[in-house]
């Protein structure tokens, strides 16, 4: 019964909890900018944690450690990818998008803020990035509906169907609710949740083994080749994990939290409390999958539901190994990896259709509060498509945020970048590369060809296309140069635009 059952009370309690802060964040929403942005004033923690808990999804507990358990420590390079490329990400983007945003007429979506770095009178860019954050995003946001429901669906032993509309649900009403101040504040809730897991989980596992030197005998019994960081990888295999790190850039739930950051001054210690939480998630999850083969090998009477589906080894973990008021605490670090993903991307796509398409194409004059309805009502649109897509039961949550993760890091990545660090970039250059991104990432995922991970050649295609398109067209204007100055000058000085 679920009255006796106590990793489902402390489950539905954190529940309770996530959606009390999105009714106390209605509070604190009194317009449009708030709930999409939260009025720019969120702190260095918040924002370290935030942008954290927004890109680390259910893969994050399930599809990684599936894959590990699977393949052994050669997955690792996806991890090590992703640390350098989130890095990269923070010194490369971060302050520069801070201060480009405000000064681009206090740009609060990155379509909105293309439009005005490239003086774009026609807002095809605007089109285009809206049709491209849609497309991408409802896959995106499939993965963590499949995530939420595989998570329901042992918890509660309820069919596929039950749980994913269960857990749809529960992400859906504190964004619904609260906006961009709920989805930060409970990211940073999440991610100190899905940090203790993700450490806690394997020093269990070896605790049970008999520690490090017999977990290690145990797995080398299974298969020495798990061991090995090459196993079963060629060069290709190896650049195609790494290259997951070259979609940050081009991330829009993640490139949002730099966007609603308070002050450039933050960054520096965001970067680091980010790259530190980062280190410790990633090989926790690594260890999770890695510790877990030798664990289900030696209890083979407890492996029957990760054999059938690999990435539910963190799920069994924690019901085997913990008391079931702790298991529920942990179980609910993958909820929590799921929700803060999830709602952010529900809330972009919320914000890209009401600002960038309801705004600027049916309703101009809208005032604030019609503006924060529609937005509440496209995050409903939003998700009824994604749950559609979630339906089939063997979906897996790695593959979809992997072609997701490709089709914003191809179509967007080169695009965000060169214009914050190229001069000369034009809006036709912008257009064309964002298109030829968007389109070799689709093709290339289709015929697969070479086994190479379609982001590698759409952010290159992207960026010869930006280079050349910009090169033989017209120039940037002399307004759109001395924009640029002026912002490089700030990042330099350390000042943002509001203190110029």
């Amino acid at each position: 019964m679920f009255i006796t059952n106590p990793t489902a009370i402390t489950f539905c309690g954190y529940l309770l909890l996530m959606i009390v802060i999105g009714f106390i964040a209605w509070h604190y929403t009194r317009d449009f900018n708030d709930y999409i942005l939260g009025g720019r004033s969120l702190g260095g923690l918040v924002t370290a944690l935030s942008v954290g808990a927004s890109d680390m999804s259910g893969w994050l507990l399930m599809g990684l450690p599936g894959a590990v358990f699977l393949t052994g420590i050669s997955e690792t390079w996806l991890a090590i990818g992703l640390l350098i490329g989130s890095y990269m990400n923070w010194k490369l983007v971060a302050a520069r998008l801070r201060i480009y945003t405000v000064k681009c007429r206090n740009a609060l979506t990155l379509p909105d803020y293309l439009t005005h770095r490239f003086e774009d009178k026609q807002r095809l860019l605007s089109i285009c990035c809206a049709v491209v954050i849609l497309i991408f995003f409802t896959i995106y946001s499939a993965s963590g509906m499949v995530a939420g429901a595989r998570l329901f669906e042992n918890t509660f032993d309820l069919d596929y169907t039950t749980a994913l509309w269960l857990g749809a649900a529960a992400t859906i009403t504190y964004v619904f609710v609260g906006g961009f101040l709920a989805v930060s504040w409970t990211d940073t809730i999440q991610a100190a949740m899905m940090c203790v897991a993700l450490i806690v989980t394997p020093f269990a596992v070896m605790y049970d083994l008999g520690g490090w030197s017999a977990t290690i005998e145990k797995i080398n019994a299974i298969d020495p080749s798990m061991l090995m960081l090459t196993k079963n990888q060629t060069f290709i295999g190896v650049a195609s994990l790494m290259a997951w790190g070259l979609g940050y850039c081009g991330q829009p739930h993640i490139l949002v939290r730099f966007m609603a950051t308070k002050s450039i001054s933050v960054i520096p210690g965001a970067c680091r409390a980010a790259t530190l939480w980062m280190v410790f998630c990633l090989g926790g999850a690594v260890c999770v999958g890695f510790f877990g083969s030798a664990y289900f090998a030696e209890h083979i009477n407890q492996a029957t539901l990760v054999v059938q589906n690999p990435e539910r080894v963190f799920i069994v973990l924690s019901q085997v190994l913990f008391n079931p008021w702790i298991a529920g605490i942990l179980m609910s670090a993958i909820l929590a990896a799921v929700m803060s993903t999830l709602s952010c991307q529900l809330l972009v796509c919320s914000s890209t259709l009401t600002e960038d398409l309801y705004r600027a194409y049916i309703r101009p004059q809208a005032g604030t509060k019609e503006l924060v309805w529609v937005g509440r009502l496209m995050v409903l649109g939003i998700a009824l498509f994604a749950i559609v897509i979630a339906m089939d039961p063997a979906s897996r949550v790695l593959s979809l945020v992997s072609y997701a993760w490709a089709g914003f890091g191809g179509a967007f990545g080169p695009v965000i970048l060169l214009s914050l660090w190229y001069k000369g970039m034009t809006r036709n250059g912008a257009l064309a590369g964002m298109i030829v991104g968007a389109v070799t990432v689709i093709v290339w995922n289709y015929f697969a060809w070479f086994g190479l991970y379609e982001i590698i050649p759409a952010f290159i295609f992207n960026a010869i296309t930006i280079f050349v398109v910009s090169a033989i067209g017209q120039k940037p204007s002399a307004e759109m140069e001395k924009t640029y100055d002026e912002v490089i000058g700030l990042v330099k000085a350390g000042k943002d635009y509001e203190e110029a």
